[in-house]
Formats: C-alpha cells, sequence, structure tokens
C-alpha cells in the first residue's frame, strides 16, 4: 500500500462552505488513507475535475482501478447500488464498496477518453444504444422519480427567488406545471441515470462506450433523455436541441411529448445552482416554444 501526499482538487473548493463540506475535507486524507490500506492500493494524484467527490487513479496489484471517496449528498446516495445492478453493462463495474466511508472502487476505462471531447464520435448513435442497457427493472432502494419531481416542484419558486429571478416567470410556472402532470402518470419504472451527458460516458476497450457518476432513481423511459437534449457539449442551438429530442425519441420509441416535458422541468429544476444557467433557459425556451 503506498498514498501520495493527498492532494485536494481546486474543484472540491466550494465544499468548504458547505454545512458538511468543510469537516468532510478535513477528514478526506485520513479517508484516503484508510481506504488505501483496506484494499492495498498504490494511490495516484486525482483527477483535477471531480467536483462532488475525491477520484483519483489506483494500482492493486498492478492492476489499472479507480478509487472514489463521495461527499456524502443525496444524490449520490446509490451510486454503488446503481452500478451493481448494471454489473458492467453500460457502465463501469463496481469492484469494491465501503459504504463507511461512502468510497467506492471502480473499473478504470482505458483510454478514457469522454464523449463530450471524443473527435469524430457520433454522440446520439453512442447515447441511444446506451440507454437501453441501462433500463434494467430493479428493486433496488433508489428514490423514484415521482418523488424527485415532487421535490423540485416544492423548491424551484424558492430557487428562482435566491438566484435572484434570472430567468423570466414562464419557466418556472411551465416547470412546476409539467412537474405535477408528468410525475403521477409515468409509464413502466426502471433505472435510469439522470445525469447522462457527454461527460459522463468514456471510452472503454471492453465494450465501446461506459457511463459513470449515476445519480439513480426509478421512472420511466422518456425522463432518461432529458440530460441529453440539453448537453451543450453536443451542440448548443435551437435546431441541435430539437434535433437531439426528435432523434432520441424516434429511435428509442419513446412518447416525444413526455421526453419534451421531462427536459424542459429537469433542466429548470437543476438550472439556478448551474454555472451554465443561461445555456440552461435558452434550452428550455428552444423546448418551451416548440
Amino acid at each position: 500500500m503506498k498514498t501520495a501526499l493527498v492532494h485536494i482538487p481546486g474543484g472540491l473548493s466550494w465544499l468548504q462552505d458547505e454545512p458538511t463540506g468543510a469537516a468532510w475535507l478535513s477528514e478526506l486524507p485520513r479517508t484516503v488513507e484508510q481506504v488505501a490500506e483496506l484494499w492495498d492500493l498504490e494511490v495516484g494524484e486525482p483527477f483535477p475535475d471531480s467536483t462532488v467527490g475525491w477520484v483519483a487513479p489506483v494500482l492493486r496489484e498492478a492492476e489499472p482501478l479507480v478509487v472514489k471517496i463521495q461527499w456524502p449528498h443525496p444524490e449520490c446516495e446509490h451510486e454503488a447500488a446503481a452500478l451493481a445492478t448494471w454489473a458492467g453493462d453500460g457502465a463501469i463495474e463496481l469492484v469494491a464498496h465501503d459504504p463507511e466511508r461512502h468510497a467506492l472502487l471502480l473499473e478504470r476505462c482505458a483510454p478514457g477518453t469522454h464523449l463530450a471531447r471524443a473527435p469524430g464520435a457520433e454522440a446520439m448513435d453512442v447515447m441511444a444504444s446506451l440507454l437501453p442497457r441501462l433500463w434494467k427493472h430493479t428493486d433496488g432502494p433508489f428514490k423514484t422519480l415521482e418523488e424527485e419531481a415532487d421535490g423540485w416542484r416544492a423548491s424551484i419558486n424558492r430557487a428562482w427567488d435566491e438566484a435572484g429571478r434570472p430567468c423570466e416567470r414562464r419557466l418556472v410556472d411551465a416547470a412546476r406545471t409539467l412537474l405535477a402532470d408528468l410525475g403521477p402518470t409515468q409509464g413502466e419504472q426502471v433505472l435510469v441515470h439522470q445525469d447522462l451527458h457527454g461527460d459522463n460516458v468514456l471510452a472503454a476497450q471492453r465494450s465501446g462506450w461506459l457511463a459513470i457518476d449515476p445519480k439513480p432513481l426509478t421512472g420511466e423511459r422518456e425522463f432518461s433523455c432529458a440530460p441529453i437534449i440539453r448537453s451543450f457539449e453536443f451542440g448548443h442551438s435551437e435546431q441541435q436541441v430539437m434535433g437531439r429530442l426528435d432523434r432520441l425519441s424516434a429511435e428509442l420509441g419513446l412518447d416525444h411529448e413526455r421526453v419534451q416535458g421531462w427536459a424542459i422541468a429537469q433542466t429548470m429544476a437543476w438550472s439556478f445552482s448551474s454555472a451554465y444557467a443561461a445555456m440552461h433557459f435558452a434550452t428550455a425556451r428552444w423546448l418551451l416554444n416548440a
């Protein structure tokens, strides 16, 4: 077991201002050492772009893997259970899990190129083939999409106010109406990855492309297209956004109107705390005006 001096990437610095974040950061070096000893790991420098967990390449008996230590928060609560449910089919494999320390030992993708930055990759071909592999039936411990939608609907007015009302009221009202309508009227429930954008899909020799960083829910299939439709790394224009909506709905046999509704609703619910809020508001406008 060998650990380097534990470096805290700049992407985690915002946690100093969170009620539990500062304490978690102060304990992080000790946690890394404990996890390295537990799994007999040689730990490398952490990846610089992680914002809600400490993630680093490791070696275990010369096998290249990745260790992830999560800052405990609701969206990551059942990440290990989701990866175990997928069992490497469409997502990275979970090698080991230490619930006490919120630590995951994961497959390392090679070459590991992010889909958002893969020259020549047909991103919608990748996503259209990946999504059905992730739609597993499960009786796991996951929060339901209806519960999540109720929470978004209850909080979105306050989030808009606290953000200084950065967009027109009609976008907020439309999202609230859609959340009230869509949540209770869903179709068949499957496991869905609610943050499947271009930086959460990696190139992997064993299986083409694999999903990472699930924020799992159980919900209808139509919802899982929402993060892809708003993924500005795949192009940010009205034509490109609507093209993703139309193509995914048609190729996957999904209800176009419900896909559109979920894309508006989740995009707005996630916008007010995002550094890319203005782009998300534009996406919601294009979808709402269609």
